[in-house]
């Protein structure tokens, strides 16, 4: 029998999901971001959900586009980071990528390449995140060079925010207004809307917009809206318990002895750790759901497995089904946020860190 540690998928809700985004921002149009193997979820299994329902998709890099093509996947696929060097153009080309150009060395480039078709590109302004892009003083050059290339077919304006998730940000009213001058001034098509700004900033709405970590069902918000409650989550982790164990006061549970017994207690050993992607640092009282019921974390997570406090819960046996987060078959559900909130990290990180030695079970209804 196998492990009993799975990941279901939920493409229904991936789908609502994305019909969530389109609804938040009917002018504009939705593509979905796969990069990191669609944030944990399977790349090419989540774009055939969508594929009938998104008119481009996202990615980090060409090895990420390349496995949605060659599974069939038609659409644009817009490479998030651009290309790496120059001998990935003509693929790019060949393939219908649309590339971000966010540094001059790219711009030269693709001056020089020997295509066969020119190619949409992205061009990436840096209105104040200072990771990847173009300068205030630099865009408009660049926008007019790109222009005037015979390799370059059309041309849209992008940025990143580095704080649309916060529910008041300085820093998000400013970028937001640097990017609105240079796209007013070159007349572009914008792209600048990530998840949070997809749900609660229509002013940064664009030709395109693009949802990741929502798409997912992760609610990227500081503050929880009507909105973003509507969203479902697609990833459901799953086990079971595989032992119990009945110690009295003061007994030490797990590596370090960092969890102490205060009181006779029944403690459960469930199919899960960090060997499976789950976050090793999760302290004591993360919750999970045992048959539906929240229980605790007791002790440090170890490679294959983890102890959780059931002495509240009497009627949990071996073979009681473990909810790490997602919905259980009770209905209840545990939020990939909660758990996240816990362990002083983002869904993001836990989502993606779920690693391939876990299956994946994919749920159409």
């Amino acid at each position: 029998m196998a492990r009993p540690l799975t990941a279901y998928i939920d493409l229904a809700a991936l789908r609502h999901n994305y019909q969530l985004a389109c609804a938040c921002a009917p002018e504009s149009q939705t593509l979905a971001v796969m990069k990191a193997d669609a944030y944990g979820h399977g790349a090419l299994e989540c774009a055939r959900a969508l594929s009938d329902l998104a008119p481009a998709f996202a990615v980090a890099s060409i090895e990420e586009a390349d496995r949605l093509r060659n599974g069939g996947i038609t659409q644009p696929i817009v490479l998030l980071e651009g290309f790496f060097n120059a001998s990935e153009l003509p693929r790019i080309a060949e393939r219908n990528y649309w590339c971000v150009v966010h540094s001059q060395w790219q711009i030269e480039a693709l001056a020089n390449a020997s295509l066969a078709r020119p190619i949409t590109v992205w061009v990436k302004l840096d209105s104040g995140m200072h990771r990847l892009g173009f300068s205030l003083d630099e865009v408009e050059s660049t926008w007019h060079a790109l222009g005037a290339m015979e390799n370059v077919h059309q041309r849209h304006l992008m940025t990143h925010f580095a704080s649309a998730d916060l529910e008041r940000s300085p820093q998000f009213a400013e970028q937001l207004e640097k990017a609105r001058t240079v796209a007013r001034r070159l007349d572009a098509p914008v792209s600048f809307a990530n998840s949070p700004a997809t749900l609660v900033h229509s002013e940064a709405h664009g030709a395109w917009n693009r949802p990741g970590i929502m798409l997912y069902g992760a609610d990227p918000l500081e503050r929880t809206t009507e909105l973003s409650q509507q969203l479902k989550p697609v990833m459901t982790l799953e086990t079971e318990v595989i032992a119990l164990r009945t110690l009295g006061p003061g007994e030490p549970v797990g590596y370090g002895g960092r969890f102490e017994t205060a009181r006779p207690s029944r403690i459960a050993v469930i199919a899960c750790g960090y060997g499976d992607g789950y976050d090793r640092h999760a302290p004591d009282g993360t919750p999970v759901l045992v048959d539906g019921q929240r229980a605790p974390l007791a002790g440090r997570v170890s490679m294959d497995m983890m102890t959780v406090d059931v002495t509240d819960l009497p009627e949990v046996s071996v073979g009681s089904r473990v909810t790490l987060w997602g919905s259980a078959a009770t209905g209840e559900a545990l939020q990939v946020d909660d758990v996240a909130r816990h362990c002083e990290t983002i869904s993001y990180t836990l989502l993606t860190g779920v690693l391939p030695r876990v299956p994946r079970r994919y749920l159409t209804t």
